[in-house]
């Protein structure tokens, strides 16, 4: 089977390449440690989350009453109330 000369050169230039290369960041000179000034919060972590979920809560109620007494003609009041939901729930589920 005859090989390509040109092909058995180039993989041997690949060869010393690979050998002859030095490693990454031995040579760099190591940079000092800096110290990081702690960073410190207006509002903790805990409270950003609830107050995120408080005011999707409220977008949420605000958005009820909104679709329920300006695009339903309804009161907006009685999107918060209990036997609205019932009934609603009676009429997704087919019961009387």
């Amino acid at each position: 089977m005859a090989t390509d000369p040109k092909a058995k050169g180039i993989k041997q230039m690949k060869e010393k390449e690979t050998a002859v290369k030095p490693k990454a960041g031995k040579n760099k000179p190591k940079k000092e440690k800096t110290t990081k000034k702690p960073r410190r919060r207006i509002l903790p972590i805990w409270l950003r989350i609830l107050i995120v979920l408080l005011l999707s809560a409220l977008a949420l109620l605000i958005g009820l009453m909104v679709g329920y007494g300006v695009i339903g003609d309804g009161d907006p009041t009685d999107a918060l109330k209990v036997e609205t939901w019932q009934h609603i729930w009676d009429i997704v589920t087919k019961t009387e």
